[in-house]
């Protein structure tokens, strides 16, 4: 019996050895490449240091959603002719990888123009955004569009923002486009390019392009009214950018903290930081859910120089105090959530956000 049961198990294991068909073609199975690295949302509190970021969180009880993101870093604004920059320069600097002169838009030193990350990003098949509560014309969202010596050239600015490729937009200055010097309508212009033109966000319909105006210069505050337009123009953005299997490219700016530490007024800048915070709650809460989006939130430069002299977590207030009417030359944190979010760990140039941004891409 024991032969028998030996004899059995080895004619099995032969069998089971013996060499396959060989008009049998094996075809590997191969999971499909999951997409990790699709979008990026670059939000920017214009004039926002670690003054304005420490001040706002006590007021929040420290419930601000850039505090969501686990990887920091630290940026240097320097601009490539003078110590404190300005908008100009540190926005083309993050947009485009170089330093470059005060005042000036996407243009290196010598004035040539220089390719941005949204260009690469259009360039490459991908959708493209703006949000901001400034004119849309105004130097942080030119620098990522425009080419121009001048920042103050909002009329020129205007124009190259038509032949660009940006899908959404939202902000101000309507009068650089249809009440210009040159008589040009440029309103006109965006519907012939298959823009629909709208000044409130529920106009907005279907997927076409879409140019929002919500003022004819730059936005009120948000204490006079504005309301939640930033952020609702972010979820609006997405949701449109997002039908792009390629991904997409949008950058949300804070416009006015800036503005309200021009002033030394602690409360308009602080209205101002709690707004864009909530942008910033809708780019988060997307990504979260996305799983290949890429969200990044920093400051172009430091305004006012404020300091925190005192304040009272219980109670949630701040005694701030301002150096200066003028921006600062302190560095400025970096959050990042998402995919590759530790490569903003460390300390760096503001251009290297453009290359960190670049690599995401793998452009």
């Amino acid at each position: 019996m024991r032969k028998t049961t030996l004899f059995l198990s080895i004619l099995i294991f032969i069998i089971s050895c013996k060499k396959q068909d060989d008009n049998v073609v094996l075809t590997p199975t191969i999971d499909p490449p999951v997409i990790t690295h699709k979008n990026i949302i670059l939000l920017i509190g214009d004039g926002m240091g670690l003054g304005q970021i420490s001040g706002a969180r006590t007021i929040k009880d420290e419930h601000l959603n850039m505090l969501r993101c686990k990887n920091v870093g630290i940026q240097a604004t320097q601009a490539a002719d003078r110590y404190v920059t300005d908008s100009g320069a540190s926005g083309t600097a993050m947009s485009c990888g170089e330093k470059t002169n005060h005042y000036t838009v996407g243009v290196d030193i010598n004035e040539n123009p220089l390719t941005s990350i949204l260009e690469l990003a259009e360039q490459n098949g991908l959708s493209s955004g703006l949000c901001v509560t400034s004119m849309i014309n105004h130097a942080t969202p030119a620098s990522f569009y425009a080419h121009n010596p001048s920042r103050f050239d909002y009329e020129g600015i205007a124009l190259e923002l038509i032949s660009s490729d940006v899908d959404f937009f939202s902000g101000g200055g309507r009068d650089f486009f249809d009440n210009r010097s040159d008589g040009l309508n440029l309103i006109d212009s965006l519907i012939a390019r298959n823009y629909q033109v709208v000044d409130n966000l529920s106009d907005i319909t279907g997927n076409k392009k879409t140019a929002m105006f919500y003022a004819d210069q730059h936005p009120p505050k948000y204490s006079d009214g504005r309301g939640d337009i930033l952020p609702n123009s972010v979820t609006a953005a997405i949701n449109q950018l997002k039908n792009n299997e390629k991904g997409f490219f949008l950058m949300v700016e804070g416009s006015q903290i800036d503005w309200g530490a021009d002033e030394n007024d602690q409360g308009y800048m602080m209205d101002e930081m709690f707004d864009f915070d909530k942008a910033v709650g809708v780019a988060l809460d997307f990504a979260e859910a996305d799983g290949q989006t890429l969200v990044i939130i920093t400051g172009d430069h430091e305004t006012g120089g404020f300091a925190l002299l005192d304040g009272s977590q219980e109670n949630n207030t701040i005694e701030g105090a301002f150096v200066t009417i003028e921006h600062t030359g302190t560095m400025i944190p970096v959050f990042a959530y998402g995919p590759d979010s530790e490569s903003f760990c460390g300390v760096y140039e503001n251009t290297e956000i453009f290359y960190k941004m670049k690599g995401y891409f793998g452009f």
